[in-house]
């Protein structure tokens, strides 16, 4: 099963010409999960991965960087003639924040569910799980644990030959983990099955400053995708509006175990880079990932997570940049300096 996520916009509360506002893209097998939904999203979708029908969206919180952008997804999915349903969560308020959107989008033909979510809540799925998670910001805001289920151990075919199974259909139902007999008598799953694999993690935080609940959660996890809005000089600042810098970012990520860090909701008003250097001194696998580029994260066993950069594009025929872009020529750990101007 294929698990990858996509950074659709990787800047702070003001776009610039090089990163959108909050978007991330979390795609597992054939289902497309979409967290947060800041101005420009589908714009930014229509630059990559184009108009893909997203499966269920959550929003973290209510500011507008985070979910400007969800009336306009929501009336182009239905002036594109969607009909397949749509669920978005989000905590408590979503439902007011609908019915405030509610003009603006007017009536869908297709059915958008609404699920408020509290701290704690799970959302169950085949295979997964996502968990609502509290941070801590300035407001109503949670974060999101996708944490997949633990896989069944290889299945040794060599014991269970010399055990006395060697049919296909009971050697599946030892995989499923059911007794079978076989020409020698009794064989349990036990016997010929290793120990259970790890399923996989992703936690993305949304804005938050570092907290408890966010290492809990991710421990261990394959990928952290967290508020990284300031520099430590500014660490002061980041208190008072409920934000992380990015050296606190990689604190969370060192207690947890995490083996990727991501920055993202850098403000502006710095470079890039600079952020970024100040994460890697305490967590060395931080990234600061920029539009487009996105996460694959393979089964343990089969490797590390890898940053591709503009990976969202690569299947693009003409290079991924739309005619008129620029794109960022810097190296593979960083990006160049950003807009300037002042955000709050």
């Amino acid at each position: 099963m294929d698990l990858s996520v996509t950074f659709l916009g990787t800047g702070g509360p003001v776009p610039t010409a090089l990163r959108g506002t909050a978007s991330v893209l979390v795609t597992r097998g054939g289902e497309k999960l979409m967290f947060d939904c800041g101005e420009g999203t589908q714009r930014q979708l229509r630059r990559s991965l184009g108009l893909v029908q997203v499966d269920e969206l959550y929003l973290t919180h209510f500011h507008l960087d985070h979910c400007l952008g969800l009336p306009g997804l929501l009336k182009t999915y239905d002036l594109n003639d969607r009909t397949e349903p749509m669920r978005l969560l989000g905590p408590v308020g979503l439902g007011r924040l609908m019915d405030d959107f509610s003009p603006l989008v007017g009536r869908l033909g297709y059915h958008l569910e609404i699920e408020e979510l509290r701290p704690g809540q799970i959302v169950p799925h085949r295979d997964y799980e996502i968990e609502a998670i509290p941070v801590e910001h300035r407001t109503t805001a949670l974060g999101y644990a996708l944490l997949e289920d633990d896989r069944p151990g290889k299945l040794d075919p060599d014991e269970a030959g010399r055990l006395g199974v060697e049919s296909g259909p009971e050697l599946g139902a030892l995989q499923a983990g059911e007794t079978v007999t076989g020409s020698k008598g009794e064989v349990t799953p036990e016997q010929v099955m290793g120990e259970d694999r790890p399923g996989r993690a992703v936690v993305i935080t949304g804005d938050t400053g570092p907290c408890a609940a966010v290492a809990e959660a991710a421990t261990d996890a394959d990928l952290l995708v967290h508020d990284s809005s300031f520099i430590t000089a500014d660490a002061e600042r980041a208190a008072e509006t409920g934000h992380s810098t990015s050296a606190q970012a990689a604190g969370v990520a060192s207690e947890a175990g995490a083996k990727m860090l991501a920055l993202v909701h850098i403000s502006a008003r710095y470079h890039v880079k600079e952020a970024l250097d100040e994460a890697t001194v305490v967590f060395a696998s931080a990234v600061a990932p920029r539009d487009f580029d996105l996460v694959e994260l393979p089964y343990p066993e089969r490797g590390e997570p890898e940053l591709v950069r503009d990976g969202a594009r690569r299947d693009d025929p003409a290079g991924g940049a739309p005619e008129g872009d620029s794109t960022e020529a810097d190296p593979p750990a960083a990006s160049p300096a950003e807009d300037a101007s002042r955000t709050g």
